[in-house]
């Protein structure tokens, strides 16, 4: 076994504490990560549990989004509309933990990607867009129809669902069909569900 010396095994304890792995340490210090391993075996250091280590990956993982920091009136009554609309229509579901957004009303879609583009500052290149419409429908129509709307590509719908199963009296409610804006950041879906659910203490 390689022999470590007193810096490294101090730099090994300093790096250990500032939350790198094992793996990510002996990179770093350019040492075989057997001896890095043995190091902390011979100095009975208690390594992280699964559960530690992943929610350190998480913490240190780089957010997509860029939060406007300083808010103006109407900045702050379009917060409020995107907490809202999120609460009421928006997938709470806490397994994938991404942003779901469904709607067929064209103003809300508008409105939460106003929100999601000016207060939340997101990636426009990871937003995703899925179509859900009726087989009496043209997707292709339809997908035109959206991208034009709330100006995202074309390149970034997703495969559509074609639903085949309805009643014809309902087509009518829906008639551009319905989309999913989806953003696919767990950090972001994270801080939108704190802040609906500490938006009735400021208002009860």
């Amino acid at each position: 076994m390689a022999t470590i010396s007193d810096q490294q095994l101090n730099n090994i304890k300093k790096l250990y504490r500032q939350g790198l792995s094992v793996k990510e340490i002996t990179k770093k210090l350019n040492i075989s990560i057997d001896a890095g391993y043995y190091f902390f075996r011979k100095h009975k250091i208690k390594r992280r549990t699964a559960k530690e280590s992943n929610s350190l990956q998480f913490e240190r993982r780089q957010v997509s989004f860029n939060l406007k920091k300083v808010l103006t009136s109407d900045d702050k009554q379009l917060k409020i509309a995107g907490i809202m609309l999120y609460w009421a229509e928006g997938s709470k579901w806490s397994g994938e933990k991404n942003i779901d957004f469904a709607n067929s009303d064209s103003e809300m879609i508008k409105i939460f990607l106003s929100f999601l583009r000016k207060i939340c500052g997101i990636d426009e290149n990871k937003l995703r867009i899925y179509l859900y419409c009726y087989s009496n429908q043209k997707p292709e129509f339809l997908i035109e129809y959206w991208s034009k709307l709330i100006n995202i590509p074309k390149k970034q719908f997703t495969k559509p669902y074609i639903r085949k199963d309805y009643r014809e009296n309902k087509i009518g409610k829906m008639k551009y069909g319905l989309i999913h804006v989806r953003y696919y950041d767990k950090k972001l879906f994270l801080l939108i569900m704190k802040w609906i659910k500490d938006f009735p203490k400021k208002v009860i």
